[in-house]
């Protein structure tokens, strides 16, 4: 089974774990030892009921994502073991629906699927990921995956909750349609590794069915890039052409397909050209280069009942070959080839580009030679409250450290193995510096303007706390200059890394990250515009990303 194979994390899963504030991952502790069966998933239904959740959030919106992003796992203990067996694999499970309710007045339900994994610890149900919305169908195929981490020797626990999304804008109440309970080893252990379970949870109705699908996914790391068009498709609208997108499978060994992207829909046409895309090459054909990809191509309607105008096969070998020229493909329509002995083709498809990046790692770019550099900003605004006073987050108790200290620690720690010098730039902003009370939004902790570079975190804690000592609180929350500072050489082209803490960030327990390149975010700041914790994304819309 491939026991003795580690999928490595790497240190962002821990830089995760610090900006979330040292909170336990429950998501990480999901599974349930193994010895179980399908009766355990029933009477962990039992247990908990096939009530709904009350309310659901807005999920992401529904494009084509290849997966939904898998929750985090812990850090190892100081003594090298970790707090749970480190997973063999990752598995990708996709989803489709079969005869769902049907609960709009004038059209078909628009299903979406959250997956919920019972947390081993509390026994509680935590969502995982949630699928697309697809409109006007009760047959839904979902192109948005989850990807799990898949430990052998445990049981874990899976609830599928089927929703009628009526609205995009407020779905706080979706109609519920229905909910399955199994674990992960029903799925990997089912027949082609693929299980159909009863949707259930609405008294006195058939609630359909739930198909599930796993496979194990390649180290592959491509992206594949391509532009498609088409030329004389078939007419398929009465009034009007026809409305094509393309809908791409990849095959399974039992001969079946899986779903793994869908085109936009070109209205009008039937000569279309589809914008550009990418894909990751495991998604596509997970790293099989000859595996079959079928391509269908629809004519789009309204009503969901979207026409089918033809079908060709190709593979990524075959793709690939379109990066030196284009390639032609013939669209077919199996049923119209039969009925018609003179039928040709439905119309052709051409690959117009084809490509293919590497997508890198934090680790690939540390083994490249990305040089770190670590900047804190601190707040010592006055709605910090009074150091002296225990509400206030620089307080310092002889107990314990700040807020402000523990947080700087939590992350300063982690970061500090990446940043080659080990001397930290630490900065204040905010307050009234002696001896004449001149207010600074940007002044070094350690008191020298030439070199504000202290040794390692110790350093600038040391800094801080004599800062707090001398300086007085004041305000307003103006971080720009100290942005600046950090854009400025010599710190680009490297990668920079400022911690800006300030009061509503520290409150939950959040740093933000921001990371300025060659092309510095000082520059989209020029203006010196006045920042605070809700100005966030105003920060991260500069040359710059936030982390």
């Amino acid at each position: 089974m491939g026991a003795t194979r580690r999928a490595g994390r790497g240190c962002v899963a821990i830089w995760r774990r610090c900006a979330a504030g040292h909170s336990e991952s429950e998501s990480s502790k999901s599974a349930r030892r193994a010895g179980g069966s399908a009766a355990s998933a029933a009477s962990a239904a039992a247990a908990h009921g096939p009530t709904p959740p009350p309310h659901l959030a807005a999920p992401a919106d529904p494009v084509s994502q290849p997966a939904a992003a898998p929750a985090s796992r812990p850090a190892m203990s100081l003594s090298g073991a970790s707090e749970r067996s480190v997973p063999a694999t990752k598995i990708e499970i996709t989803v489709s629906c079969r005869n769902l309710l049907d609960l709009d007045t004038f059209s078909k339900s628009d299903p979406m699927v959250v997956l919920y994994m019972q947390s081993r610890a509390s026994q509680e149900w935590r969502e995982f990921g949630r699928t697309e919305v697809i409109d006007n169908t009760l047959n839904p195929d979902f192109v948005r995956k989850f990807v799990l981490d898949y430990f052998f020797e445990e049981k874990q626990n899976l609830r599928f909750d089927v929703y009628n999304v009526d609205s995009r804008t407020n779905i706080s109440k979706p109609d519920f349609l229905g909910q399955a309970f199994l674990a992960l080893g029903e799925v990997i252990g089912g027949q082609g590794s693929r299980v159909e379970r009863p949707l259930t949870g609405v008294p006195g109705k058939k609630c359909g069915t739930i198909l599930l699908t796993a496979e194990e996914l390649s180290n592959c790391r491509d992206i594949a890039t391509m532009q498609l068009c088409a030329n004389k498709l078939d007419k398929k609208d009465f009034f009007g052409k026809s409305d094509p997108f393309l809908v791409f499978y990849r095959s399974n060994e039992d001969g079946t397909f899986t779903i793994c992207h869908k085109t936009e829909v070109v209205k009008n046409t039937l000569n279309p050209v589809w914008q550009p895309f990418s894909i990751p090459v495991r998604v596509l054909c997970n790293g099989d280069y000859d595996r079959t990809v079928k391509i269908d191509v629809y004519d789009w309607d309204r009503d969901g009942s979207h026409d089918f105008i033809g079908e060709f096969t190709t593979s990524y070998r075959e793709l690939s070959k379109a990066q030196n020229q284009f390639t032609v493909y013939e669209v077919l329509n199996p049923r119209k080839k039969c009925k018609k002995k003179k039928y040709v083709n439905s119309g052709t498809v051409t690959l117009l580009s084809f490509s293919v990046d590497s997508e890198f790692t934090f680790v690939d770019y540390i083994k490249g030679g990305t040089q770190l550099n670590f900047t804190v900003a601190i707040d010592f605004t006055a709605s910090n409250g009074n150091p002296l006073q225990p509400t206030s987050l620089h307080y310092m108790s002889p107990y314990q450290l700040s807020a402000y200290a523990m947080a700087l620690k939590a992350v300063g720690e982690i970061i500090q193995d990446y940043d080659s010098d080990k001397l930290f730039p630490a900065y204040g902003f905010g307050a009234k510096l002696p001896p004449e009370g001149r207010i600074s939004h940007q002044f070094p902790l350690n008191n020298n303007d030439e070199d504000p570079n202290c040794a390692g975190i110790e350093g600038v804690l040391e800094s801080y706390f004599q800062s707090l000592r001398t300086v007085q609180l004041y305000g307003p929350t103006y971080f720009a200059p100290v942005i600046n500072q950090v854009a400025r050489p010599p710190h680009c082209p490297c990668l920079s890394l400022l911690s800006v803490w300030d009061q509503p960030c520290l409150r939950q327990w959040k740093s933000w990250m921001v990371m300025t390149c060659a092309c510095p975010l000082g520059d989209a700041m020029q203006s010196g515009t006045s920042f605070s914790s809700s100005h966030s994304e105003t920060m991260s819309t500069g040359q710059g990303t936030r982390c």
